[in-house]
């Protein structure tokens, strides 16, 4: 496994290659492109191997694109962008093994190089118009790369786009889609490796940092309130005293667990499907090529990608991926535990328990004047639900007799769609979590201080001087009387008042011994 996997900023940012920030998961074509690319009247016709089709005339895809655009009109989102870009680093990325390989000539890879990095920048989005919910394998996206990068070569090079299978063309060192562009791959293995690819260097350049800066502020918070004593809380009811700073602290570790979780994650992604080809046999690819496009990847994003060492496994199973959005669901829920616990600590403001005043973002309702909501809180844990939601969608996809099926996954595109939303929306999560909850957030000293006095639970500390059976005699008393704990012990003289004091003294409940 890669145990240092890191990505320059400058590639997630655009730099060398371009390669475009993750923040763009919903990559919804404007109508105005969709009717364009989908229902102009000029139209070109391409062919492939089931004949001829009508295609937008300014469209850079060809006939196998169009067919599926026709084939699959579902929900209306195309691909997610990470997975389109990935798949322009990708193809770039063969195209320089290829020519190092003497497979491909120069000048052909220079021209599928430069229009690769072109996808990989975003450059072309709109162009890859199919649907996420299409065939399982994700061949209608591949050759949807295959055929745009062709007809960037054909623009670059002077010639009609759709002249990538003309014969008279490619006799003058013209690129086809799949002589060139495809040349020693498959979708079966690219597909799977641009899953693993964008998803990797998502979790790399947004997610973890994301969670690193919500772990960094939470431990902040943790210093700043450890003298705050306020009353623990078990099953809703009413436990020995806590410091507000340790139970912040146990939030920070939770964030610093989801950071380790975050790169085992990525660690995991590392292993490439790339080189098995078709059914992980390597057919039709030199038995290089995998490890040296790996190479080549690492080289570009600074990260520490590595051929599969089992191909079979690597292309029948997509268990890489589904541990991948595993290691998610955790974080979900741990960021939706902070938040609901936050949530609990500010209800109120007067008649709830109101140890923290949350800040105050927006007005809560449009009946109730001056009410304001946990609004953060909840749209942090909406958010957890749906990535526990795609993780269950992508389990399912990687069970045998749903998507994993003999030789093949058959439901990459939705796997694909489903670990990218959450990595986005995650990380959404935790910049709104930083910014409008914590920034803001105060403890209400004072309310901590009366609720703990109130307590019953503050009898505990009695029990291993006065025995169980004696303190639980007195909080019943207490409650009964509504008194407070230390009330009752002074009236019935159970212990001297210094004793007293010292043994109901609530920081030194929150310490050891």
């Amino acid at each position: 496994m890669v145990s240092d996997v890191r990505i320059r900023a400058n590639v997630a940012k655009g730099g060398d290659l371009g390669a475009p920030s993750g923040r763009n998961f919903r990559r919804v074509l404007p109508e105005s492109d969709m009717t364009t690319m989908q229902q102009s009247e000029q139209t070109r016709i391409e062919k492939d191997s089931m004949g001829e089709m009508k295609v937008p005339i300014d469209a850079l895809y060809g006939a196998s694109t169009q067919r599926a655009v026709l084939n699959f009109p579902v929900s209306g989102r195309p691909v997610p962008g990470p997975i389109i870009h990935a798949y322009g680093l990708l193809k770039a990325a063969c195209a320089v093994v290829n020519r190092e390989l003497g497979m491909l000539d120069p000048p052909r890879a220079e021209s599928i190089i430069a229009a690769s990095e072109e996808v990989a920048a975003g450059k072309h989005d709109r162009h890859f118009p199919v649907d996420v919910f299409q065939t399982g394998s994700g061949t209608s996206t591949n050759m949807n790369a295959n055929e745009v990068i062709a007809n960037l070569v054909c623009q670059k090079r002077g010639a009609p786009i759709g002249s990538s299978k003309d014969a008279e063309y490619l006799a003058q060192g013209g690129v086809h889609p799949n002589d060139h562009v495809n040349m020693g791959q498959s979708s079966n293995d690219t597909f799977p490796t641009a899953m693993h690819l964008s998803a990797a260097m998502q979790i790399n350049c947004e997610l973890l940092p994301a969670v690193r800066r919500l772990s960094e502020k939470l431990e902040f918070l943790a210093r700043e309130w450890d003298d705050v004593i306020k009353i623990g809380r078990t099953h809703l009811q009413d436990a020995t005293p806590i410091r507000l700073g340790q139970e912040f602290s146990g939030f920070a570790s939770q964030m610093r667990h989801a950071e380790e979780r975050l790169q085992h994650a990525i660690d995991t992604l590392a292993e490439l499907p790339l080189g098995g080809t078709a059914v992980g046999t390597g057919v039709n690819t030199h038995h290089e090529f995998g490890r040296l496009v790996a190479d080549e990847l690492s080289r570009r994003t600074s990260m520490g990608f590595i051929e599969a060492p089992n191909h079979f496994e690597a292309q029948h199973a997509k268990d890489g991926i589904c541990e991948a959005s595993g290691h998610l669901k955790t974080v979900a829920i741990s960021i939706s535990k902070i938040a609901s616990d936050i949530r609990l600590m500010g209800c109120g403001p007067r008649c709830g328990v109101g140890e923290l005043n949350l800040p105050a973002v927006q007005p809560g309702s449009s009946i109730m004047p001056g009410k304001v909501n946990p609004v953060i809180c909840e749209a942090v844990m909406m958010v957890s639900c749906q990535v526990i939601g795609n993780d269950t969608a992508t389990t399912m996809g990687g069970m045998g007799g749903i998507g994993s099926l003999l030789d093949l996954n058959v439901a990459m595109p939705m796997m694909a769609r489903n670990i990218l939303e959450s990595i986005e929306i995650l990380t959404g999560a935790c910049a709104i979590t930083v910014d409008k909850l914590l920034e803001g957030l105060e403890p209400d000293r004072e309310r901590c201080a009366e609720l703990i006095e109130g307590s019953l639970a503050m009898c505990t500390s009695l029990a291993p001087v006065i025995g169980y059976d004696k303190a639980a005699a007195l909080a019943k008393q207490a409650f009964s009387e509504g008194k407070t704990v230390r009330q009752v012990a002074l009236e019935t003289g159970v212990l001297p008042e210094a004793k007293l004091n010292e043994l109901l003294d609530p920081m030194s409940m929150t310490k050891p011994g």
